[in-house]
């Protein structure tokens, strides 16, 4: 026992000594991650003096290199790609192999891979009858990949389609295998839209995180789940149809060519698998007694086979069924027989107006005023007996200038006077004999662009043009206000030549004494206190209307004409310079002084001609007698006219 005590400390020295002949390592395992730079030594090898260290044959190929005494890594280490890496180390002293050593590299595994569907866009008929809570796509036909192989996935379905997540979802969040939550519905849904979302960490704020997505097309495919719908349903929810019942009315005693008209329409039914939509085939199963009516298979029109004598009601039961006899439905039509007797036509208005233009010749179409690129179009119906109003005929009772022509109004005659007109329009049902009026308001008015000259050689005898022109509103407006104008300045021009001429001759008249007065044309004659006429005419009148100096009267002319051959009045002095105005009238005197006091005058114009005006000047009542045995122009019923009002003058044209 003492001996091997003695022993050990030599055995220890011999042991370092052999030691240190041979190449070590400080690790034979360690571990680095995935993409990790190989610029930087793995570790540090101890090779013996006189000794050379390589890499062994079962090295990772092409992972490492030796620089000097350290081991390095030569390739960026990929954990999807190797796992492990193994560096075997031999040290040689000249051709032996001194030493081996195995170092093992772990490769630490980093998510640096997103995930990635197989499929952009995923394409997928789901029948419509597919029962809730069936897998409709298997997780295996929608799942993701990712490269990380030690990654879980995490997935989300959204919907694009709004609302279409009520119908469908996934079976886990790892899962994401696509299950029906709700019964489909073709008519309300025939396709939904989904995004579908993969992510590689269970956290989207969990660094690093990577998405992939893919979208989801399902589209729902018709089958034949539902029997024929009499439409309108009076309720439907997509799935079921409560039918619509019909109903009519016929006249008794008459047998109608037509199809019946029921309400709310005719009978009509549609395949309730709108996707799959096969044609409906009608019959009458029950209720039509003595075959009083036949339905058309494929319409569904309900026309009557013979009259019927008295008034009775009819409940048939309408069958249609699809053309591959899958499934059929049934319906109620109530036909009511009634007494035709007494059943009146309406109009929906009691008042229609329509238009035409001026000029319009016969066989024309009334347009509605409302709307004139359309007709008029007078319609009344039959509210007991819709079948009838294509019974139902028209007529005007009370114009001549139209007729009817259906429903439309036509112009009869050519329009020559443009206004409004009213016509009455009688209808009249021809099964029933009931009749309703109504009014139409027609205007004949010219058109836009103005109306032509229109022929007016129908009725003349010469057979010429008529030569009239027909004239807008507008432009008769515009004449009628010209032609007042003129008249009320006509009537101006005409009150002030009167006052002009005969104003002091007015006062005369009313028993004042003769004054002369300050206008140009008064005649002078009267100026002077003469026994003889004056002949002369009276001088124009000045601009300022000043009273001219007094003119001596020129000698007599020979004695006047007898009272049995009235004396030829001389011309009319020269008109005046101021042309249309009072002075452009000139008196003379004859040369008679009557009894009484009073001048025969006689007064001339440029367009009286050989007339002249005769005026009985201050003829006092008491011897108006008198002045017809004067034997002047002034005689008989101009004295007559004197003797009307005392005072006062005459003044005949």
């Amino acid at each position: 026992m003492g001996t091997w005590v003695l022993l050990l400390p030599l055995l220890f020295a011999a042991e370092a000594q052999a030691q240190a002949q041979v190449c070590s390592v400080d690790k034979t395992s360690l571990t680095v991650k995935e993409n990790t730079n190989p610029g930087e030594p793995l570790l540090d090898i101890y090779v013996p003096q006189g000794q050379q260290v390589t890499l062994g044959p079962s090295s990772t190929l092409f992972a490492f290199r030796i620089q000097g005494n350290q081991l390095f890594l030569n390739v960026t280490p990929d954990y999807e790609a190797n796992t492990m890496l193994l560096a075997h180390l031999e040290c040689r002293s000249g051709d032996s192999v001194v030493t081996q050593l195995r170092v093992f590299v772990s490769v630490l595994d980093v998510n640096d891979n997103p995930p990635r569907f197989p499929y952009e866009t995923k394409l997928w008929e789901v029948p419509e009858d597919t029962r809730v809570n069936t897998t409709v796509i298997s997780e295996t036909e929608l799942e993701a990949q990712d490269q990380d192989k030690d990654d879980v996935l995490f997935y989300t379905l959204q919907e694009v389609t709004l609302g279409a997540s009520s119908f469908f979802s996934l079976v886990g969040a790892n899962r994401p295998a696509l299950r029906l939550d709700q019964s489909l519905d073709l008519e309300r849904w025939p396709n939904m839209t989904f995004r579908l979302l993969a992510r590689d960490t269970q956290e989207e704020t969990t660094e690093p995180s990577h998405t992939a997505t893919a979208t989801l097309v399902l589209e729902v495919q018709p089958v034949d789940l539902r029997p024929p719908w009499f439409l309108p349903c009076s309720y439907s929810d997509g799935f079921v149809c409560i039918h619509a019942e019909y109903h009519g009315a016929v006249p008794t005693g008459h047998r109608l060519p037509d199809p019946l008209i029921l309400h709310p329409g005719p009978v009509y039914a549609m395949d309730g698998d709108q996707g799959i939509n096969q044609p409906i085939k009608y019959s009458i199963i029950s209720g039509n007694e003595d075959s009083t009516f036949s339905i058309s298979v494929d319409s569904g029109n309900l026309t009557m086979t013979k009259s019927i004598p008295n008034a009775k009601t009819f409940l048939l039961v309408v069958k249609g069924e699809q053309a591959d006899n899958a499934r059929y439905s049934v319906t109620q039509v109530t036909v009511e027989a009634r007494n035709a007797s007494g059943s009146m036509p309406h109009f929906t208005q009691s008042l229609y107006r329509g238009t035409v233009g001026l000029g319009s010749g016969a066989g024309v179409v009334v347009k509605d005023a409302a709307d004139p690129s359309q007709p008029l179009r007078i319609r009344a119906q039959d509210p007991e007996f819709p079948d009838l109003n294509s019974a139902i005929t028209y007529r005007i009772t009370n114009n001549s200038d139209f007729r009817m022509d259906g429903e439309a109004v036509l112009t009869a005659t050519s329009l020559e006077h443009a206004g409004v007109f009213y016509a009455e329009v009688e209808a009249k049902n021809t099964v029933t004999s009931g009749t309703a009026t109504t009014v139409v308001e027609i205007q004949i008015q010219p058109s836009p662009t103005g109306t032509p000259e229109t022929d007016g050689t129908e009725g003349r005898p010469d057979g010429g043009q008529a030569g009239d022109r027909r004239f807008s509103e507008a432009e008769m407006a515009v004449l009628g206000g010209v032609l007042g104008a003129l008249l009320l300045l006509a009537l101006i021009a005409l009150a002030v030549l009167v006052y002009k001429n005969y104003g002091h001759r007015l006062t005369c008249g009313s028993g004042r004494a003769l004054e002369p007065q300050p206008q140009g044309f008064d005649n002078q004659a009267f100026l002077n206190d003469s026994d003889e006429a004056n002949w002369a005419p009276a001088p124009s009148p000045s601009p300022s209307h000043a009273l001219p100096a007094p003119r001596e009267p020129e000698p007599p002319e020979p004695a006047p004409p007898s009272p049995e051959t009235p004396r030829r009045l001389p011309e009319a002095p020269a008109k005046a310079a101021d042309g249309g105005s009072p002075a452009a009238v000139r008196s003379i005197l004859t040369k008679e002084r009557r009894p009484e006091g009073g001048y025969k005058a006689v007064w001339f114009g440029e367009d009286i001609g050989a007339e002249a005006d005769v005026v009985v000047l201050n003829t006092p009542a008491s011897e108006a007698g008198g002045a017809g045995d004067s034997g002047s122009e002034g005689s008989g019923d101009e004295a007559a006219d004197a003797q009307d009002a005392p005072g006062t003058y005459s003044i005949h044209f």
